[in-house]
């Protein structure tokens, strides 16, 4: 009797092992199919433009009309707003602040919070954006730039795409604003950025974006 418990007792640990491998397994094989299917669907054919007409092109941003196929078969007109690109820093001191800006948006009709950011010039590698913007907006250079993601923020009708940087080792200098900025400047600490978030104080999504990426991901304790 007490040999049969024991037997039963391993074939209930085979069981669950058992059970716990396939589930590993399956799960492995969903990660596997989702990178593979992303690996395809970079490479994927572009859509075929049938016609493209430039409907208005200013100093920041563009307006284009194309008539295309898209990759899955589906002939549609698509209005475009073209844009360069942009850089957006977010400068961090040795015990954790952030600093961030604050200047009036007048699409929004309010000052904002936010991180460093512009466009991207002419002729400009985004490294070289970001250095640039940062001590136009702040005074500030750094000894080290590291990119945290690309991100972007309106894919239904925007071509801009954001590359988002983490500047450390910051020195204080002079700031360099154009004329149509009127910028002031504060550090924050975690907590602070942390209650902001909560209660939904800072409102700008690269900024949410950025602080809450490398926060989560690129902090090093």
């Amino acid at each position: 009797m007490r040999e049969r418990k024991k037997k039963n007792r391993r074939y209930k640990r085979s069981h669950q092992d058992g059970g716990a491998t396939k589930r590993r397994h399956a799960a492995a094989l969903q990660r596997g199919q989702a990178e593979a299917s992303f690996r395809t669907s970079r490479h994927a054919a572009k859509a075929k433009v049938l016609s493209s007409e430039i409907a208005f092109q200013g100093a920041v941003f563009g307006v284009r009309t194309d008539r295309v196929v898209e990759p899955g078969g589906v002939e549609v007109t698509r209005d475009i707003v073209t844009h360069p690109g942009s850089v957006v820093v977010l400068p961090i001191f040795p015990n954790g602040d952030i600093l961030l800006i604050r200047q009036y948006r007048h699409t929004i009709g309010n000052f904002l919070w936010e991180l460093v950011a512009g466009r991207i010039e002419a002729g400009e590698s985004p490294g070289v954006a970001a250095r640039r913007e940062l001590l136009e907006e702040t005074g500030y250079t750094a000894r080290r730039f590291r990119k945290l993601l690309v991100a972007y923020p309106t894919p239904g009708f925007v071509s801009e795409s954001m590359t988002i940087f983490v500047a450390e080792g910051l020195r204080e200098g002079a700031s360099r604003p154009e004329e149509d900025e009127k910028i002031t400047m504060r550090r924050f600490s975690r907590k602070e950025l942390e209650r902001w978030l909560r209660r939904g104080t800072l409102r700008d999504a690269k900024s949410i974006a950025g602080v809450l990426y490398y926060w989560r991901f690129q902090q090093r304790h």
